[in-house]
Formats: structure tokens, sequence, C-alpha cells
């Protein structure tokens, strides 16, 4: 076998389709992907994940603003840092702010785009190769460890399991983020109705921007909750 041949196979691989899953299977991993964000327990332990999006959005939206990235820090209480170097005011901050509470549920969306186009294989190898770059950019032990547990499963599922185990991981996954979305914001609206998170990113923003915090907060809603629907029509193909 020349090496055309195996790019050419690794390319179909990749960027093929796949069959659609049954509605059974979508229906049971929206409920699994639910029973992850729900309970306070399990979210305590799930939110991790919801942080690593959190803060690989305002990573790239900081990027693509044109400005530095200094690194990503992930704790273990589930909060995260990413510092950037650029200008303190104006559009690139201002988006780079406001990526992070959106960035799961934005990322869910083109989740379920790719997988409504049936490209499964695609949507995992595309997921394993940010946090591939993402870690790159941690500078704690705890922040990495969560980062490469991340990327195993996703290694793991891609070169390992057969389509149906492929397909309800993708399909799982993205659930995950279009449900996990939502939570934070409502935990934010919460902190803060009690006097919590005075430097949150909706704060910053209302600093930034001359809008209130509530403004930013009722982005966060819509977005995840916009994301919520239009992601489940295409999951479930409607």
């Amino acid at each position: 076998m020349d090496n055309s041949t195996t790019a050419t196979d690794l390319w179909n691989r990749i960027f093929g389709t796949q069959p659609h899953p049954s509605t059974w299977l979508v229906a049971c991993t929206a409920l699994v992907a639910l029973a992850a964000v729900g309970p306070y327990g399990v979210w305590r332990v799930t939110r991790n994940a919801v942080t690593i999006a959190h803060e690989g959005g305002h990573a790239l939206v900081a990027l693509l603003s044109g400005r530095t990235l200094d690194g990503i820090r992930l704790h273990s209480d589930t909060s995260g840092l990413t510092v950037s170097r650029g200008r303190p005011t104006g559009p690139g901050m201002i988006l780079t702010a406001a990526a992070g509470y959106t960035a799961p549920s934005l990322l869910g969306l083109a989740g379920a785009w790719l997988l409504a186009a049936g490209h499964i294989t695609a949507l995992l190898w595309g997921a394993t190769a940010l946090l591939a770059a993402m870690l790159v950019m941690i500078r704690n032990a705890y922040g990495a460890l969560t980062v490469v547990l991340a990327g195993g499963a996703f290694v793991a599922v891609s070169w390992l399991a057969g389509p149906a185990v492929q397909a309800a991981f993708a399909y799982g996954v993205v659930w995950f983020l279009l449900l996990g979305g939502i939570r934070p914001a409502f935990e934010l609206q919460r902190k803060r109705r009690h006097g919590g998170a005075p430097d949150s990113d909706a704060d910053q923003l209302a600093r930034l921007t001359n809008l209130p915090a509530v403004v930013w907060l009722v982005l966060f809603h819509i977005v995840s909750l916009t994301s919520l629907t239009g992601g489940g029509r295409w999951l479930f193909g409607l």
C-alpha cells in the first residue's frame, strides 16, 4: 500500500459521512447528557468539561482578535482563567470577554450542524485537535490533567470504537455542550444576586461597554437557549 492510498483512506475516514443514528439513540444520549448536567453532585464533576469549553472560547477569540495568549488555568473548583495581552479596551477585548459563557453553547451548535451533515468522525477528530492545541497553553497541572483526560477519551473513541459507539459518544458530547451551556449563566445570575462574582465576565463587559451587566447576562441566556433549540432540531433531523 503506497502513501497516497493511505492518505486518501485517512482523508475519507475523517471527512467522509457516516449514517445518522436512530431517533431512539439521539433521545437516549440527550437524556444521558441531561443527567450529567442536572444533579448538583454530578454537575460538580462534569462542569469541568464546560470550563474547558469556556476558557477555550476566551483563548480562541483572543487569538482571532489579534491578542497574545499567555496561558490558561483550569482549577479543581471548576473555575478557570485565561490570560491574554493586548489593548485593555476595544472590540477585541469585548469579544474575548463575551466568548466564555457563549462558547459551550456555540460549540454545541456547531457540533450539531456537523452531526446533522453526517460528519461524526470529523467532529471527534476536530475536538481532539482543539484539545491538543489548548493543552499547549495550559499552565497548571490540574488543567493539563483535565485536558489530557478529555482528549484521551476522544482519541480512544475515534480509534478503537465502532460506528455505533462513536455516534453515541459524539451525540452525547454535543447534547452535553448544548444543555451544559445553559446552567453557568443561571449560576452567575444567582451569585450576582447575592453579591458574589464581582469580577465576572458580565461585570467586565459592563465596564468595557458601559452597558449594565444584566444586559450581558441576558445575551448569555439568549445564546444558550437559542443554541439548544436550533441544535436540538438538527440533532433530531427536524
